[in-house]
């Protein structure tokens, strides 16, 4: 008796591959816009944080103004901030949405917040 045996091929196609690539790229440009967002965030949660000091709720925009200046933060301003006292101690909240246009008609849009410790 001959025995034949099958040989199968392993390993992916040229389509496949191509597939890959194309979404491993999509989500490479998409990251890449939603690095800077990530970093600006981190500069709004530190500058909360740092406004908090301040004496009365005018000190508190002005403090995190001067630190928005600084850190070059454009998504949200003092006005924006949202100052209260609980207890003793100052909180500031913080909201914003970022917005990153993808194609055509497809936005992604971000949404933060956070408050001072």
């Amino acid at each position: 008796m001959r025995h034949q045996f099958k040989s199968s091929q392993l390993g992916m196609s040229f389509l496949g591959m191509l597939f890959i690539a194309g979404v491993l790229a999509a989500t490479g440009v998409v990251l890449a816009q939603v690095f800077p967002t990530l970093i600006e965030y981190q500069a709004v949660s530190k500058a909360v944080s740092k406004s908090k000091d301040g004496g009365s709720v005018a000190e508190v925009r002005s403090l995190f103004d001067k630190a928005a200046q600084i850190d070059d933060i454009k998504s949200i301003s003092g006005n924006d901030l949202e100052i209260t006292k609980e207890g003793d101690k100052v909180v500031v909240r913080f909201t914003y949405e970022r917005e990153i246009h993808l194609a055509g008609p497809a936005w992604l849009t971000l949404k933060y917040a956070g408050r001072s410790k």
